[in-house]
């Protein structure tokens, strides 16, 4: 699957605002080896809100994206990753792109929206939309997760999807499980029976697991990693 995906198109897709060039995007850590994340509340997202803010205006960039299998503390703020009988959900899955509430989200390719949910738990996605993609013989999916409320009104199960259409908007911390507006972007090989709702971190002894079944989203986006 990640050989396919990756010769899916030379050029870096598309899932925000296709207006933003990719000389605007910077990537951030936001993993627990991060020392900057030692000197504000991580359990406020208006501080979070601050610190990207600070970050992008730095760098004179407009979006800070990573995280894909990074190890993070962030989710010991909510009992929905870490309850206290369970072993810790910190590894995510996704890449998240941290820009501005409103923000314009993009389908990743030609599709059709398979589900799509108010996921409210305190951390959670908020308002997700899951994409189903059939190309060339090979069937996966994309998720979209911490939209604004107005995102999923009016769409519907089965509803065809064109490429870099916009299919919603990022949410701010009121919907979108109260955090810094951003999108968390993922793909899925094998969904199974998950509707408008996918696990987006893992716990170390699932991870094996869910690194096949979600593969590196920057396999399509082919953003500019340093880090």
């Amino acid at each position: 699957m990640e050989d396919f995906l990756k010769s899916l198109d030379k050029l870096p897709l598309k899932v925000i605002d296709k207006n933003i060039p990719i000389e605007a995007y910077k990537e951030i850590s936001i993993s627990s080896n991060n020392e900057e994340l030692k000197t504000f509340d991580v359990s406020s997202s208006q501080s979070w809100e601050d610190y990207i803010t600070v970050f992008l205006q730095k760098r004179k960039a407009e979006v800070a994206f990573g995280g894909y299998l990074e190890v993070r503390d962030i989710y010991k703020r909510s009992t929905y990753f870490n309850a206290s009988n369970s072993e810790e959900r910190n590894i995510h899955l996704g890449i998240d792109l941290w820009c501005k509430k409103e923000t314009k989200v993009l389908a990743v390719l030609d599709g059709v929206i398979h589900s799509f949910k108010n996921n409210k738990n305190h951390g959670d996605y908020g308002p997700t939309i899951i994409l189903k993609h059939e190309l060339k013989g090979n069937v996966f999916y994309s998720l979209y997760g911490h939209l604004s409320i107005a995102s999923i009104e009016n769409i519907i199960v089965g509803q065809k999807i064109e490429r870099e259409e916009v299919i919603g908007f990022l949410g701010d911390n009121s919907v979108n499980g109260d955090y810094s507006p951003h999108l968390h972007f993922q793909l899925i090989v094998d969904i199974k029976d998950n509707k408008g709702d996918y696990p987006g971190v893992s716990t170390k002894s699932n991870l094996k697991f869910y690194k096949k079944n979600c593969p590196n989203p920057n396999l399509l986006l082919k953003l500019p990693y340093e880090i």
